[in-house]
């Protein structure tokens, strides 16, 4: 009876702790988040901002906050800050939704969602560059005290379609905090601006930061769609220029080649000599002393020529992968 009556005592208490962890859940109600904004800070940047409910009933739970990213790509996210930070591109236009969410080990208690969008910007969509391709090179620089190398940016694109004659087009990018726009262009024969050159920038080759670049126009005939894209740099192996150690094994490696051949030449010119003038066997006494001579010239045909080839591959320069939020 001691027993049975111990058990019991148990599982009293075990339902008694259950219901108490059910019981927050059951009361209380999620309201969503209020003055939910969405704010461009940057190219390819916005920061999504919202504030705690104030008629949210205030208990001893944590609240987090659900976000979930329409357009232009579906994604979603929990936080327990009330702002976040997405890099994507803009020009197809933006929308984002936030919620507040109360988990725990039973259950999961959500409010409605807050919704906010930034819409397209203005322009026929034909008016916008297509094919925009950006290329870095990376080469030494001796003369910088912040970092032994500079990169340089290189980026074409067709005119848009539907872009009247008197479109000009300008070209932005963004590495991390640093803006910079265009300052040298090549232009097609009307004059539109078709391929920007930056010979010096401030983009790490070894960063994991997004490249976000942006093409706009304008024309006195129409409005200009602009169009960005982001571009991944670390998914690249760019046109990097050797530091000058390495430089130094590929020329050893390639004089070891180089002398590796001549030899082999040597040999093979020796050999046909011998071919072309074979010496002359001297008067044998005995028929021992021929056949000792016939074996070695049978010997001596039987050789294996041996040839070296060496090639050395020189760098070439790689696109960069862009990538879509």
């Amino acid at each position: 009876m001691i027993i049975v009556a111990h058990v019991l005592l148990i599982l009293l208490g075990a339902t008694e702790i259950l219901q108490a962890d059910l019981l927050p859940d059951e009361k209380i109600s999620l309201l969503p988040p209020v003055n939910f904004t969405i704010k461009v800070t940057g190219l390819a940047q916005v920061l999504l901002q919202w504030k705690p409910n104030p008629d949210q009933e205030q208990r001893n739970v944590n609240l987090e906050y659900q976000v979930k990213i329409n357009a232009p790509k579906e994604d979603d996210y929990e936080t327990r800050i009330t702002e976040s930070k997405c890099v994507t591109i803009l020009h197809k236009g933006f929308s984002a939704s936030v919620r507040t969410i109360l988990q725990n080990d039973h259950s999961l208690l959500a409010s409605s969602w807050a919704s906010a969008e930034l819409h397209a910007p203005p322009g026929s969509p034909g008016t916008s560059i297509v094919n925009l391709t950006c290329t870095t090179n990376t080469t030494e620089d001796n003369y910088s005290r912040l970092r032994s190398y500079q990169v340089s940016l290189h980026c074409t694109w067709l005119v848009g379609t539907d872009a009247p004659e008197d479109t000009q087009y300008f070209l932005y990018y963004r590495y991390g905090s640093w803006t910079e726009e265009c300052q040298e262009y090549s232009k097609d024969t009307l004059g539109r601006n078709i391929a920007c050159w930056f010979p010096r920038t401030f983009i790490l080759s070894k960063g994991r930061d997004w490249l976000a670049v942006l093409v706009n126009g304008s024309s006195k005939h129409s409005a200009i769609r602009p169009f960005d894209q982001l571009f991944a740099l670390h998914a690249i192996g760019n046109d990097e220029h050797k530091p000058l150690r390495e430089w130094f094994v590929i020329v050893i490696m390639a004089t070891i080649c180089f002398i590796l051949l001549i030899l082999s030449l040597i040999c093979k010119i020796c050999h046909l000599w011998i071919k072309l003038f074979p010496p002359i066997p001297a008067p044998k006494s005995n028929i021992k002393d021929l056949f000792v001579t016939t074996n070695y010239e049978k010997a001596g045909s039987s050789e294996t020529e041996i040839e070296v080839i060496c090639y050395i591959e020189k760098p070439g320069v790689e696109t960069l992968e862009d990538s879509v939020f």
